[in-house]
């Protein structure tokens, strides 16, 4: 892969994984709801769960959704539905960490979930066909989940971190459920752009 080629996938994996979305919404809610600490298998799961997907579409899968508007349609309307409730939950939430049976996401399920991310399958199949070059496809594919793993790594710790430095502040009842709804709400807006996205 060129300097400028390596450069530009750098670019869109930090853009794409940094900006608000359904993984930073939700790391955001779980450490501000339970901490940093119990957040991140959460954070693992994203930095692990999405560049593996990203190799596999690299080396094979994006084919067969690119050829299938079934399972893209599928994959869009069924993920949406998944992404409304999450948003649902955690919107409705008056504080995750004070439920008995709230936990955080764990590893499995949080890598598993980036296979239902609708925003993740769009990332990934795009990445695909920019970058995945023809004559080296296994080593471009490893370029470009080492490109996400970084890239969502630290954009999930981050966002992860945002959450667990408001805790003091979210302490307050209120407050806490103003910011699940907010967080809520940005996953629910994610899944709007997804469905229905502009020009």
């Amino acid at each position: 892969m060129s300097g400028d080629l390596l450069i530009s996938l750098m670019i869109l994996a930090f853009a794409g994984s940094w900006t608000p979305g359904p993984n930073t919404a939700m790391v955001a809610a779980s450490g501000a709801n339970f901490g940093l600490r119990r957040t991140l298998p959460h954070v693992l799961g994203i930095s692990v769960g999405f560049p593996v997907m990203a190799l596999a579409v690299g080396l094979a899968l994006g084919e067969v959704f690119a050829a299938s508007e079934l399972l893209r349609t599928t994959l869009r309307w069924g993920g949406a539905a998944v992404l409304l409730w999450l948003a649902w939950q955690i919107g409705r939430s008056g504080g995750l960490g004070r439920r008995e049976a709230a936990r955080p996401f764990g590893f499995l399920e949080a890598a598993a979930f980036q296979w239902i991310n609708p925003k993740a399958w769009v990332l990934a199949i795009a990445v695909s066909t920019q970058f995945i070059h023809p004559d080296r496809p296994v080593l471009s594919a490893l370029i470009v989940a080492g490109a996400f793993a970084a890239a969502g790594g630290s954009a999930s710790l981050a966002w992860a971190g945002l959450g667990q430095a408001l805790r003091v502040w979210l302490s307050v009842p209120a407050r806490l459920r103003a910011f699940n709804a907010t967080m809520g709400a940005l996953i629910a807006l994610s899944v709007i752009g997804i469905l229905w996205p502009t020009g």
